[in-house]
């Protein structure tokens, strides 16, 4: 990334709606609450064939004893400094602020150029109020409405003066997209933060302290990830607004777009009726999963714990006992490397191709030591097995009577598959068709 336009400001100014303006998508939660966005936020946009980054901040409240706010003023450095051009938005309904003054003295030591953006300027009166922020001691100010469109094509024409090398079109193509779900507090953030060994996303022990859906660029033994912290997963019963209900969207949306989903739950709490409901999505979507038992350090154990904690979370997994389960700890970082080490194997594992002459060899021999059971006086016969050209692993079976195939025994085929083949942790589909 070397063309990067940071969007800062004070609260509840338009920050997040200008973000998604700018990257063309409905990318950001946005609400008329204050301090909605809280962790850096990055998406992509381009404007008169110039590629750029773009990152949306919280609101910068200056000297604030509030444990958000406080975060949020490390989130907005850390965005200026990796910026290219700063975007500093301010609000032509309410006037100039002391706030935005504030927030001024701190951008006039950034040695970066920076563009006022007056946004909520959609009347001539209130694009003549503009006028008012040449106060703040820059040199360009420029009215806009980021909810209709207005002006920011100039703000983008200025912006694009400060651009130097031209971006990568789509610079997360065909990296492996890693999501990090679960419920509320149980961990998701500090994950996220132990592997980058930065504040990446902010952690408290309120639940619901991540709002969004966050990427982050991610390599590891030489090989590049991009892993996405999300809210954590209530039930839709006990969500209790918008951007609770919108987190959660954000959240399913970053599971339905990535390759393989870290489930995360408290060992203090096991394998709750949630964490299934997420494995299901997460299989109901074809995805590779990984379930990692986090807060293993507060567990009292003995030399027979683990497996005892493991069986029981495999009755429980049912049909999905094809997961890897891993026990680890953020805090004491134990076994955090594994858990990513093992969701890059799932990767490879989901888009793994078998020849099929081993498939054949291997299948026909498995089924002729036990062939399907015969129905209505009918016996079947499987002749040939193939892999489907599809994304994930998919194999069709061509026998004489493939509508009285069972369900145990197409459950016996998949074992034997996921036995032959290794398909840990990825989802496997079986198709009959008549030969």
């Amino acid at each position: 990334m070397s063309n990067i336009i940071a969007i800062v400001g004070r609260p509840n100014v338009g920050k997040s709606t200008l973000f998604n303006r700018l990257v063309e998508k409905r990318q950001a939660i946005m609400d008329d609450a204050s301090g909605v966005t809280r962790d850096r936020h990055y998406g992509y946009g381009e404007w008169t064939g110039r590629r750029f980054t773009v990152i949306d901040t919280g609101g910068y409240v200056p000297d604030s004893a509030d444990i958000f706010e406080a975060a949020i003023r490390k989130q907005v450095i850390a965005a200026i400094e990796e910026a290219t051009v700063v975007m500093f938005v301010v609000d032509c309904i309410t006037g100039l602020t002391p706030l935005d003054e504030d927030f001024a003295r701190v951008l006039r030591n950034v040695s970066k150029p920076v563009i006022v953006a007056a946004n909520k300027a959609d009347s001539s009166q209130k694009m003549m109020n503009s006028a008012e922020f040449y106060a703040l001691g820059f040199d360009t100010i420029i009215p806009i409405s980021s909810a209709n469109g207005s002006g920011t094509g100039e703000l983008l024409d200025e912006a694009v003066r400060y651009l130097k090398d031209d971006d990568e079109e789509n610079p997360d193509e065909g990296i492996p997209r890693i999501a990090v779900v679960g419920r509320p507090n149980v961990g998701k953030s500090s994950f996220i933060n132990t592997l980058m060994g930065e504040e990446r996303s902010i952690v408290t022990d309120i639940a619901g302290t991540t709002r969004d859906a966050i990427d982050t660029r991610y390599a590891m033994f030489g090989k590049n990830l991009i892993l996405t912290d999300t809210a954590g997963l209530r039930k839709k019963s006990k969500l209790k607004d918008n951007i609770e209900f919108y987190s959660v969207v954000r959240a399913i949306n970053a599971l339905q777009n990535s390759d393989v989903t870290i489930v995360m739950i408290d060992a203090q709490y096991g394998l709750e009726s949630q964490d299934m409901n997420i494995i299901a999505l997460a299989d109901k979507y074809k995805k590779g999963i990984v379930l990692m038992v986090n807060k293993w350090d507060l567990i009292e154990k003995d030399s027979r714990t683990a497996d005892q904690y493991k069986k029981s979370i495999m009755e429980k997994l049912g049909p999905f006992d094809y997961i890897p389960v891993i026990f680890s700890s953020v805090i004491a970082k134990q076994r955090i490397f594994q858990v990513i080490e093992k969701a890059t194997q799932v990767y490879e594992n989901r888009k793994k191709k078998i020849p099929g002459s081993a498939l054949n060899e291997v299948m026909l021999a498995e089924i002729e030591k036990y062939p399907p059971p015969a129905v209505k006086g009918k016996y079947i016969k499987i002749k040939y097995v193939a892999q489907l050209p599809t994304k994930t692993p998919a194999f069709a079976f061509f026998c004489n009577h493939p509508q009285y195939i069972k369900a145990p025994y197409e459950r016996y085929l998949e074992n034997c598959l996921r036995r032959h083949f290794d398909f840990t942790g990825a989802p496997v589909k079986l198709i009959f068709r008549k030969k």
